[in-house]
């Protein structure tokens, strides 16, 4: 492939530039390697990010470069890429995010070199009504994935005593990510106290295992279960985005049962997965976060102490 290429998807016409340019380069692999891993993860990846305000994080030197956000859609987007005005209390003004709604904006986004795609809990239209509960699993050294999966499985087993259904994605770094689909009329006002008391609970349980306080000097061999992320400020890594670690690791749904096998057989690399072996599995697999689009569960009340 050359360094630059003029291709038409969908009959929406763009430049995909720099193709040959290493963004991983402990794994050669490139920015032409890039948008075809993302153009083929395209059919599951694209209802997740449908309608959702996106941040884009360029990289555009690669993962050994520096990077930045970008919320404010670039000016020089095509007339085809959708927008949605959002407020910022952090700029004090209405921003005008990007919302990639089909294979050719999906596109547009990776020449950027935006190789995380960064995700609310809403949607555009209902910026206050988040569509399910996260709980990210974040491990301080020496903790690792497993014991993220520890965690995980006492999560799950929570809320399956409620009747509740729950997921878990690789967060494609270090940690997993558990989600309580909700698709209900639920608010931010319900979610972020429901989370923080959810965190409070497990930490008050298994003190050796969990923290639920931010402060860095608290987490050390423990999994900090993060529930800062309920709230209409903050994004998540979508389902299906790569990450720009050392290797392209891709944020990708697992079942309960691998996240089990994962703890018995005591190996974190069971649970991570590049864009190659991701791209494999969805073939086979189909999208196993299908569910987070539908499913429709009632936000609990908990009685915590």
């Amino acid at each position: 492939m050359t360094s630059s290429q003029e291709v038409t998807i969908h009959g929406k016409r763009l430049t995909l530039s720099n193709l040959d340019k290493v963004f991983y380069p402990k794994a050669g692999f490139t920015k032409a390697q890039v948008i075809d891993f993302y153009l083929r993860i395209a059919p599951v990846l694209l209802p997740h990010l449908r309608d959702r305000p996106l941040t884009l994080k360029r990289y555009p030197n690669g993962v050994d470069g520096e990077f930045f956000y970008e919320k404010n859609c670039p000016a020089h987007r095509p007339s085809w890429v959708k927008t949605a005005p959002i407020w910022s209390n952090q700029n004090q003004r209405v921003m005008q995010f990007c919302l990639v709604q089909d294979v050719a904006s999906l596109a547009w986004a990776t020449n950027l070199a935006d190789l995380e795609m960064h995700v609310p809990l809403h949607r555009a239209r209902s910026i206050d009504r988040p569509d399910s509960v996260v709980f990210d699993l974040d491990p301080g050294a020496p903790a690792d994935l497993l014991q993220c999966c520890e965690v995980g499985l006492i999560l799950r087993e929570m809320f399956a005593q409620l009747g509740l259904e729950t997921f878990a994605k690789t967060s494609g770094s270090k940690g997993l990510q558990i989600y309580l689909p909700l698709n209900a009329r639920a608010t931010y006002e319900q979610t972020k106290p429901f989370a923080r008391a959810v965190a409070d609970a497990l930490a008050a349980k298994w003190p050796q295992l969990v923290v639920s306080n931010m402060k860095k000097s608290l987490r050390s061999a423990k999994v900090l279960v993060d529930w800062s992320q309920n709230d209409p400020h903050k994004t998540t890594v979508c389902v299906y985005s790569l990450r720009a670690r050392e290797r392209p690791t891709v944020s990708l749904p697992i079942t309960w049962d691998e996240v089990r096998e994962c703890m018995r057989a005591k190996d974190p690399s069971l649970l991570s997965f590049e864009a190659d072996a991701a791209l494999r599995r969805v073939e086979r697999l189909g999208d196993l976060f299908a569910p987070l689009l539908s499913l429709k569960q009632k936000l609990p009340h908990l009685n915590v102490r």
